[in-house]
């Protein structure tokens, strides 16, 4: 019998089947490391669960019965070190290969993973330092984040364990030389020692588009809810490897990059690579054969300007979309070129897929697609009422027990009750997303609270701005914000990036002011038009439309 069929049904007949009768079976101490890892090893030892390349031509391929046997390994190696049940490690280990070997490691332990990026700055580090305590770092060797690390450890007085995966330096621990000479034996906790599948098993730092980073607790039952992520968004089978573009500090990696993917028996494909070259990555999908791939809307507009004619991509089959929304342009692009319809999905670090174009669905260009089940969300007005098919409200989740939560919500905001509250009450779960339902139910995002823009006395998505902007061949990105006019309330301001060829003029501003009259209603097209090199982003690569307002404001 497949792992999947272990905890869920997967032969629904069409998309109503599957919201309707779709659930989790879930073991009251369920814990991923154990129950498909090592499950996996034991009846399938040579089946593949990581192929790893990197862009100077190294590469590897781990089978579960290896990624078993360096977990047992490294959870030891962790034991030695005086890290246990719910000790916090940060591991910023890039896309090294490793990182899947110690996460496994430390779900066998019970310790909680903090993955984070190596982007963080010293004031980033030391914010995670205090909120998590924590206990370890464990990095890749790379001088300028080691030296980082350093003055953020002296900077909050720690006495935390640093650690480093390869090579030297003094005052790290060499861990990865400890992992090799520890046993391969490692038995399950039990005991005293034993983890409870409510116990926190991973925590992220949001990205913070708008404020500080919000510390988002997940417990062991979290890899259940990537089943619909895996399964029935990516549309995974035990002969697909699968490549979801992502740093492994990033939540997306716990989405498209180790639990539900390998719940499905799905191999998993990593790209190892410092600055992203589209081209090159291309040529890595051709020739490692990728079937399934799920990347933002960022990466898929590079892609979109190569020739992909050049490139072999008949083994590519499935092809999603997330993290930001998807401009209709980049979709049809796509097609054109492919054959591939992409579908779209969305859900926050603080919780599982909440809509998505479902393998049943057909996707509509610009939409996210339909409510998932296990969370069920739905449009509400601010009065907490169901919106009407076509009427604008935030996007929730019903949550009328908060001690009985639906299984891909998360336990909330770790040592912080009243920013949970902040987002979970009077019987929801809020989303912070504005959107709108058509008449077949589909979802369309129309932007952040914070990020609608209230002009004349209509209220404006900057995304369907965006989207207007994206049709014209001069735009590679944008960004669309409010500027305040003591008329209007606030002019429409749009942020662009052109692509090659094209050099900023007015008589462009003109044409990409008319051309946004011509595609959507004329009261949206952008008064003001700033032409730039590049736009602010989150370290995750999310725009950062507040920092374009702040910038406006303090100028005047």
């Amino acid at each position: 019998m497949a792992i999947i069929n272990k905890y869920c049904k997967t032969d629904f007949s069409s998309y109503e089947d599957f919201f309707e009768n779709f659930k989790v079976d879930m073991p009251e101490d369920f814990n991923f490391a154990y129950d498909v890892v090592d499950e996996l090893a034991r009846i399938k030892p040579d089946k593949t669960a990581l192929v790893w390349c990197d862009e100077d031509g190294d590469e590897k391929v781990i089978s579960f019965a290896e990624l078993k046997r360096m977990s047992d390994k490294m959870a030891n190696a962790l034991k030695s070190l005086k890290i246990g049940k719910g000790d916090a490690v940060m591991v910023m280990l890039k896309r090294r290969y490793e990182y899947w070997y110690f996460t496994v490691a430390m779900h066998k332990l019970g310790a909680i993973l903090i993955p984070a990026t190596h982007l963080l700055t010293v004031k980033d580090l030391v914010y995670r330092i205090n909120a998590a305590d924590i206990k370890m770092i464990l990095t890749v060797y790379d001088t300028g984040l080691c030296d980082k690390i350093d003055e953020a450890v002296t900077q909050t007085g720690s006495s935390l364990q640093k650690a480093l995966i390869s090579s030297k330096r003094e005052g790290y621990i060499n861990f990865i030389d400890i992992a090799r000479d520890a046993s391969e034996d490692f038995s399950r906790p039990a005991g005293v020692d034993a983890i409870d599948s409510k116990d926190v098993m991973l925590a992220y730092f949001t990205s913070g588009t708008t404020g500080m980073p919000k510390m988002v607790a997940h417990d062991y039952f979290y890899p259940l809810c990537h089943l619909t992520t895996a399964k029935f968004w990516h549309d995974l089978n035990e002969n697909d490897l699968h490549l979801t573009l992502a740093d492994t500090g990033w939540a997306k990696t716990s989405w498209g990059n180790i639990y539900g993917q390998w719940i499905c028996e799905a191999a998993v494909f990593v790209y190892d690579f410092d600055r992203f070259n589209p081209a090159e990555l291309l040529e890595i999908i051709s020739k490692y054969k990728v079937t399934s791939f799920c990347a933002p809307p960022t990466v898929y507009r590079f892609l979109i300007k190569e020739d992909l004619s050049k490139y072999p991509l008949s083994n590519l089959k499935k092809s999603t979309i997330a993290g930001e929304p998807l401009n209709p342009e980049i979709y049809y692009q796509w097609l054109a070129a492919t054959g591939l319809k992409l579908r779209e999905g969305y859900g926050q670090t603080e919780c599982t897929i909440l809509v998505a174009t479902t393998p049943w669905s057909e996707p509509k260009p610009g939409s996210m697609g339909l409510p998932m089940p296990l969370t069920s969300c739905d449009i509400f007005d601010d009065s907490g009422n169901l919106c009407e098919a076509g009427e604008e409200g935030e996007l929730c989740m019903p949550v009328p027990d908060i001690s009985n939560r639906p299984l891909g919500l998360f336990m909330g905001y770790y040592r912080d009750e009243e920013l949970t509250k902040s987002v979970l009450h009077d019987g929801m779960y809020h989303t912070g997303d504005t959107a709108w339902r058509d008449e077949d139910g589909y979802i369309w995002f129309k932007g952040r609270n914070d990020d609608i823009i209230k002009s004349s006395g209509y209220r404006i998505g900057p995304f369907e701005v965006e989207s207007a902007l994206m049709e014209h061949t001069a735009v590679l990105e944008c960004a669309v914000t409010g500027v305040p006019d003591p008329i209007r309330g606030y002019n429409i301001k749009a942020t662009v990036v052109l692509a090659k060829d094209y050099t900023p003029s007015d008589e462009l501003k003109k044409e990409l002011q008319d051309h946004v009259k011509n595609v959507t209603a004329p009261y949206k097209y952008p008064r003001i038009v700033e032409f730039v090199t590049e736009l602010p982003k989150t370290i995750s690569g999310k725009t950062r439309r507040v920092e374009i307002r702040d910038k406006d404001k303090e100028q005047g």
